[in-house]
């Protein structure tokens, strides 16, 4: 029985390493990244809540894992949307661009207009994302309680390959972002 234990102690240590390494992942990600049996997964995921190592979060029909005590609601919210190609694709145009229309997303991502709509609605009320109302147009900003310094060290720290492809874009933005705060302040 001890063989089971530590064979246990060690499966449970790499499964907290991953989730660690790629916050957000939802139970079918790490087994296949890992490689364990789905009941092995289970069990550890399970045991691991338990023991207060983890936290889930629903997103969709996926539950996501977070180590506990790194992240806080805002952050784990934008991981697991980040984990999702389209709707990060959409916040990310919606950083570079300002304030689009959904026209204007699905337009530049090629994407369907119902897939974009979905899409917004989930960013809208998980509050990552604002709707304005501009005339007759929907325009689609960063929430405000989403800090773009936060985002930024997340894209940073978990999506180096997406960092490198935005941190000059990322760079302009917020100086721009930061130059119209303190002409906002000045009058």
């Amino acid at each position: 029985m001890l063989g089971q234990d530590s064979n246990d102690n060690v499966n449970e240590s790499k499964i907290l390493d991953y989730i660690k390494e790629s916050p957000g992942s939802h139970l079918r990600r790490i087994k296949k990244e890992l490689g364990f049996s789905m009941g092995t997964i289970q069990y550890h995921l399970r045991k691991l809540e338990k023991e207060e190592k983890i936290t889930s979060s629903r997103n969709g029909i996926h539950k996501c894992f977070f180590v506990t005590g790194i992240f806080g609601d805002n952050e784990k919210a934008i991981i697991k949307y980040f984990n999702q190609d389209t709707p990060r694709k959409i916040i990310l145009f919606i950083v570079q661009q300002g304030q689009p229309t959904q026209t204007d997303i699905a337009q530049e991502l090629g994407i369907t207009s119902p897939t974009i709509s979905w899409n917004l609605n989930r960013l809208t009320s998980s509050k990552i994302i604002t709707e304005i109302k501009d005339g007759r147009y929907k325009r689609y900003t960063l929430d405000s309680s989403i800090d773009p310094l936060v985002l930024t060290k997340l894209l940073k720290s978990y999506y180096p390959s997406l960092w490198n492809k935005w941190s000059d874009k990322l760079a302009e933005i917020y100086l721009s972002l930061s130059f119209d705060a303190e002409n906002k302040e000045k009058n």
